[in-house]
């Protein structure tokens, strides 16, 4: 039996990215400076202590994150037992789906339409084709910002007025946050598949559809989120191993990233620990021959984001805790790799990505080090494993 799992944990890099400066990101490192935190007794929220990831770290996690910036990070210090290594992406971008293809063995060949930092923050022609496709009077938000304090802001006005917030990032997205009563799940959903063509064609990376409920003082965003992301430039990975024959299984929103191209099933939940759940039994279940590729969110979404250092720290030690449930279903011939599609160091200034390196580790692969490697090369290196073809300018280190 040959399997591959391809996990990635998102926005978990480990520093040292050798174009940090340009992105503004230089000396971030979301694993070294939670680890800092964790072990000055700053991150005691809901846990207390160093931070705890013996399993990850008997894979190589330490070594992994000295390897990419040339620094120990506190409680860090296993010695490895599994292929352990970094990796550092060419994609002119600190994104989800530029981190995502280019791990999948198609790095990005251009550069993604960036909104500029003022407000308001969109062009007149795309909120009149906002307003267009939602029948509103106009829109809410116009302007870069966080999910929550966006929302947070412009909740009365969205419920009296029904118009939609929107916001964007540092990243190429187009956001739009809407209440499911309100304003109508379905409705937006429609509105951000009508668009996405739209922004796609500007070469803006995702239409994010930000559904949320409550009132506005007591209101959370649902699991219902939709990425309208645009298509890969050329087939990736999971397209090579269902062209080959294989069955592809995506996991959380791996769906969405890729727009479905080459996922056979797609697992979804209403958090990480449902995620989990989907990854443990397909542990146990996905056939011979099956890539399983994972996205676990809520490191960025819920933690990185929000800049919060201890429920950062917490998910990490939940995630590493329930590692075991999920290793000792794996068999001969299985390959898991665990990495990220970029970073999001929850101690940095502002809300957003950051550029880093990544850590890359293997379970099935034996034990040893494969020093700085390309994104890419993590693709071709699942490719090789399954037996796939993957063209392209990744590099297998089995």
């Amino acid at each position: 039996m040959a399997r591959a799992f391809l996990i990635v944990l998102d926005s978990v890099g480990c520093g040292g990215a050798p174009d940090a400066a340009a992105f503004g990101d230089e000396g971030a490192n979301t694993l070294l400076h939670i680890a800092r935190a964790c072990a000055a007794g700053a991150a005691d929220q809901g846990r207390k202590g160093p931070l705890s990831l013996p399993n990850l770290d008997r894979l190589g996690l330490g070594a992994a994150i000295r390897l990419a910036s040339g620094e120990a990070a506190p409680g860090l210090g296993a010695t490895p037992e599994g292929l352990w290594g970094a990796a550092e992406e060419v994609s002119n971008g600190k994104d989800t789906p530029s981190g995502h293809w280019e791990l999948a063995g198609v790095p990005v060949p251009w550069d993604w339409t960036l909104f500029p930092d003022a407000t308001p923050a969109f062009p007149p022609d795309l909120v009149a084709e906002v307003c267009r496709l939602a029948g509103t009077g106009g829109i809410l938000g116009n302007c870069h910002a966080s999910g929550l304090p966006v929302i947070r802001r412009f909740c009365e006005d969205h419920k009296r007025s029904g118009w939609p917030i929107c916001y964007t990032s540092a990243d190429s997205v187009f956001q739009i946050a809407a209440h499911e009563d309100w304003f109508g799940l379905d409705r937006l959903l429609a509105l951000c598949a009508a668009l996405a063509p739209y922004l796609h064609a500007r070469r803006v990376g995702r239409v994010i559809a930000r559904p949320f409920t409550g009132d506005c003082d007591a209101f959370h965003r649902t699991a219902n989120r939709r990425d309208y992301a645009h298509l890969p430039p050329a087939p990736t990975l999971p397209e090579h191993v269902m062209a080959a024959g294989g069955m592809v299984h995506g996991i959380g929103k791996i769906g969405d990233i890729f727009s479905m191209r080459g996922i056979g099933k797609l697992w979804k939940g209403q958090s990480d620990a449902d995620l989990f759940d989907h990854l443990v039994r397909m542990g146990r279940e996905a056939e011979d021959g099956a890539l399983v590729f994972a996205n676990f969110v809520e490191f960025d979404t819920l933690y990185g984001h929000p800049r919060d250092v201890a429920g950062y720290a917490r998910a990490l030690e939940s995630f590493d805790a329930a590692l075991p449930r999920f290793l000792d279903r794996l068999g001969p011939g299985d390959l898991a790799i665990f990495t990220a599609d970029h970073g999001n160091d929850p101690t940095w200034r502002g809300t957003e990505h950051t550029r880093e390196r990544v850590p890359v580790l293997g379970y099935g692969a034996g034990r040893r080090g494969i020093g700085l490697r390309a994104f890419a090369d993590v693709g071709a290196s699942v490719a090789a494993h399954l037996g796939v073809a993957l063209p392209g300018p990744g590099r297998s280190f089995l």
